[in-house]
C-alpha cells in the first residue's frame, strides 16, 4: 500500500555543503520524510553557483539525521563513475544508516559529465545502454562476491563488495520518457520525475509506461514509489516568491536551447536572459497556502504519493518554517 510522503529537494547546485547540511536537518525537524541531492559535477549557473560531491554529503547527512530517508536524485551511474564504485559507495551508506538510503540515478547530462573528462558525449541510444548494464551491474555486485563480469561497457574481475546490508539499497529510476518509465516499472523500486512540464507528459507517456513495465515484471499497482520533484516557490509575500525563481531560470531553458550545453557560464548567460515571467513557468508560484495545495492535488490524483519539494529562493530556512507552519499540515490532512 502506498502512503504519501513529503521530502525536501537539497538544492546542491545552490548552496554549498555546510549550508546545504543545515537546511536538512531543518527539514527533519520540520516534519519532512525524507532529503534528496543531485548529483553535479557543475552546477547550472557558475557565478553563485555550487556542487558538492553527493556522496561525502549524504553521509554527513546521515550522521546529522536520525529518521529521514535520504538519497540522490539523481546520480549518473556510468561515465564519471564506475559502477562497482557505486556499488562500494551506497553499499556502505546502507551499512551506516540501515533501510534510510535510496539510490536514485538516472542517464546523465552532459554539463555533468564533459567537463570532468573530456569525453565527447555520446547519443541517447550509448547512454541508455550504458545505463542498462550499469544497474545490472551493481545490483550483482551487492548480491555476489567475486564477480568477474563482462559487459560491453564495464567490466570487473573477481570483484567482492564486502561492506553492503543486508537488505540491499533500493534503485529508484528517473525518467523524462517512455522507456525510461517503463524500465522503472519494470526493474526499480521507485519512479522520479520533475513537475511543470506538459500534462500529457505524465497522462500520455511517463505513467502509462510505468504501469506497462509493472505489468512486465508481474508487479502490483502500488509495486513502487511514484516520486516527483514539486517545483514550489511559496511565500507570503508573491512577488518575493516569483523573483525567488531567477537563480533556476536555466530549468526554463527549452531542451533544444540547452542541448549540449556544456559550460556553466554558457548556460548562465543563457537563462538570464529569459524574462522573470519564463523563469518562474516551471513553478508554481504562490503565497497561498491553499491553492498550493490545489495545485499539488492534481499530482497527487495521477498516483504520485511522494512529493519532493523543491525552492528556489536564497532564504530557505524561511521556506522550511513556512511549509511547516502552513503547508505541511495541509498537505496531510488533504492527502491522508
Amino acid at each position: 500500500m502506498t502512503f504519501l510522503k513529503l521530502g525536501y529537494k537539497a538544492s546542491a547546485e545552490q548552496f554549498g555543503p555546510r549550508a546545504l547540511l543545515d537546511y536538512a536537518v531543518q527539514a527533519e525537524a520540520a516534519g519532512f520524510d525524507s532529503v534528496w541531492i543531485s548529483d553535479h559535477f557543475q552546477p547550472w549557473r557558475h557565478a553563485g553557483g555550487h556542487a558538492p560531491f553527493s556522496l561525502a554529503w549524504l553521509g554527513a547527512l546521515g550522521a546529522a539525521t536520525s529518521r529521514v530517508l535520504i538519497g540522490t536524485s539523481v546520480l549518473t551511474p556510468t561515465f564519471r563513475y564506475h559502477p562497482s564504485i557505486v556499488a562500494q559507495a551506497f553499499g556502505t551508506l546502507g551499512v551506516l544508516f540501515p533501510e534510510r538510503v535510496v539510490l536514485g540515478i538516472g542517464t546523465g547530462e552532459s554539463l555533468n559529465e564533459v567537463p570532468s573528462s573530456g569525453m565527447a558525449w555520446p547519443e541517447q541510444s550509448e547512454r541508455t545502454a550504458r545505463f542498462k548494464e550499469a544497474v545490472d551491474l551493481i545490483r550483482r555486485l551487492w548480491r555476489e562476491e567475486r564477480l568477474s563480469y563482462d559487459g560491453k561497457f564495464y567490466k570487473t574481475h573477481r570483484a567482492t563488495i564486502y561492506d553492503r546490508p543486508q537488505t540491499p539499497v533500493p534503485i529508484y529510476i528517473a525518467g523524462a520518457g517512455p522507456y525510461m518509465a517503463r524500465l522503472a516499472g519494470e526493474h526499480a523500486q521507485g519512479f522520479i520525475c520533475t513537475s511543470g512540464k506538459p500534462w500529457t507528459l505524465y497522462t500520455d507517456t511517463l505513467l502509462p509506461n510505468v504501469e506497462a513495465g509493472l505489468a512486465k515484471a508481474g508487479k502490483p499497482h502500488d509495486g513502487i514509489d511514484r516520486m516527483i520533484e514539486i517545483k514550489l516557490s511559496f511565500d507570503t509575500d508573491r512577488t518575493r516568491a516569483r523573483d525567488d525563481t531567477r537563480f533556476w531560470a536555466p530549468l526554463s531553458l527549452s531542451p533544444e536551447e540547452k542541448m549540449n550545453v556544456e559550460d556553466p557560464c554558457e548556460m548562465e548567460q543563457l537563462a538570464d536572459a529569459l524574462p522573470i515571467e519564463r523563469a518562474a513557468s516551471r513553478w508554481i508560484v504562490s503565497d497561498d497556502a491553499d491553492q498550493v495545495v490545489d495545485k499539488v492535488r492534481a499530482y497527487v490524483e495521477l498516483g504520485f504519493n511522494h512529493l519532493v519539494f523543491h525552492a528556489p529562493g536564497p532564504d530557505q530556512a524561511r521556506f522550511l518554517r513556512l511549509f511547516g507552519e502552513q503547508l505541511g499540515p495541509r498537505l496531510r490532512k488533504a492527502f491522508s
